[in-house]
């Protein structure tokens, strides 16, 4: 999850690798009365491509037109790299969608400072003060807020418990070298250890973001953004212990070049059976079974191992959560749209449907998936949090981070070299 700097140089690039037109830019934005009719349209931007999520969004949509008839959403769906490569173009076009997909942090806050985003901070008080407040940091910048979540999970290993025991693996490790050691199981045993999408270079970013928060420590990171300073030892040793784990050759063949929710991709390697783990967020079942067949009562989730010696502890989690923020002077329509969105109705049916954890606490009770309920266990004990590191800190140093840490798994950085492109490119955003 990454997105490339907004000078203009890098809005062209954008737009062109995006295939926008200029058309399709100052078609963003619109909320537009719908002439005499009285109609307001508004335009929803999401990443949910996969099923079920895809039409039960869709469901969800004509739900709230039947309630609001002068009221029609226009959805607009793209696969996560195309969205965040055409926001892009829109944040420095001027013009933002009436509602957008986003998770917080650095990429917000810099729409934000450009003025494009609706302050919802008094638009959203009477409701939305009583959502899940873990769920609700990552949209508040300068205690306002300025996205409410529809979800909130972390990353964690997703396994196949039949490969687990065929190798002798006899429960989930839960140290770094112990990690290590069930991957060389794995291996000896002629099974893939790990499916990885390449190609699309955030997945991999989820290995070295770890290893850090475990070798240096959850708080390392924050100030290693404020302080623009990468290369200290923790960092460096987080890409050697990932260093270690690709020496293993771990993943699946033609990994450089393999997207994530394809059907030959990371999530299909996994739920197909293909491979014995990944490295990915709570939605990894959902993703599995669509892109693939699924590992129903086979799928099994741990947390990310601790790293011998490390500052950190295995209660430190990394992750986030889907939300929604809204354009500057977004129609009222759009805001009604994200209360109804808030509701425990509508969470009931996004948890039993689609497997999100819970953002409204009355939804709690639906969640029926075991590996689900892990996730929310693992979340609820955390002694510490992280939001995905390309969307904590500033655009260009999240898709450096991104950029440097697949070269590191390509083989064409080493730990120390992946240190200084992250601290010089946050060096020059300054």
């Amino acid at each position: 999850m990454g997105d490339p700097a907004l000078s203009r140089r890098g809005f062209l690039a954008a737009s062109a690798a995006a295939g926008l037109s200029m058309t399709a830019l100052s078609a963003c934005g619109g909320g537009s009365d719908g002439g005499s009719s009285g109609t307001t349209t508004i335009e929803w931007w999401n990443i949910s491509t996969t099923q079920p999520t895809k039409d039960v969004w869709a469901g969800l949509a004509k739900q709230f037109e039947a309630q609001n008839p002068k009221v029609k959403i226009k959805i607009v769906q793209l696969e996560n790299d195309a969205y965040k490569s055409k926001m892009t173009a829109l944040t420095a076009s001027g013009k933002l969608p009436d509602i957008f997909h986003t998770w917080g942090g650095g990429v917000l806050r810099q729409q934000v400072d450009a003025g494009l985003v609706e302050d919802l901070t008094e638009r959203t008080k009477e409701w939305g003060d009583g959502l899940l407040p873990v769920a609700r940091e990552p949209y508040l910048l300068d205690e306002k807020a300025y996205g409410v979540p529809f979800d909130i999970g972390m990353i964690g290993f997703w396994y196949n418990k039949a490969l687990f025991k065929q190798a002798g693996i006899s429960a989930p490790p839960t140290t770094w070298s112990g990690f290590l050691d069930a991957v060389r199981k794995l291996k000896a045993a002629g099974i893939i250890p790990l499916a990885l999408a390449g190609k699309e270079k955030w997945p991999g970013m989820y290995y070295w973001a770890y290893l850090a928060m475990r070798t240096a420590g959850v708080d390392a990171l924050r100030t290693a953004g404020d302080d623009k300073d990468f290369t200290g030892d923790g960092f460096v040793q987080a890409g050697q212990h990932l260093q270690d784990l690709v020496d293993l050759q771990p993943f699946q063949k033609g990994f450089l070049g393999a997207a994530y929710s394809s059907p030959t991709g990371q999530a299909a390697a996994v739920g197909n059976g293909k491979a014995a783990m990944e490295l990915m967020g709570q939605w990894a079942p959902v993703v599995e079974a669509d892109a693939g067949k699924g590992l129903g009562a086979n799928l099994g989730f741990f947390p990310f191992p601790a790293v011998d010696g490390g500052k950190g502890v295995i209660t430190e989690v990394f992750g986030g959560g889907g939300g929604h923020a809204l354009r500057k002077d977004a129609p009222q329509a759009a805001v009604d749209f994200l209360k109804f969105f808030a509701t425990a109705a509508t969470d009931t049916e996004l948890v039993k449907k689609t497997g999100v954890l819970p953002v409204v606490p009355a939804a709690e009770s639906a969640i029926a998936d075991p590996n689900i309920k892990a996730v929310q266990a693992q979340l609820k004990a955390a002694t510490g949090f992280q939001l995905y590191l390309d969307q904590a800190y500033a655009p260009a140093l999240g898709q450096e981070v991104n950029d440097s840490v697949a070269a590191l798994i390509a083989g064409s950085k080493s730990p120390q070299q992946v240190t200084e492109s992250i601290t010089k490119v946050a060096k020059e955003e300054q």
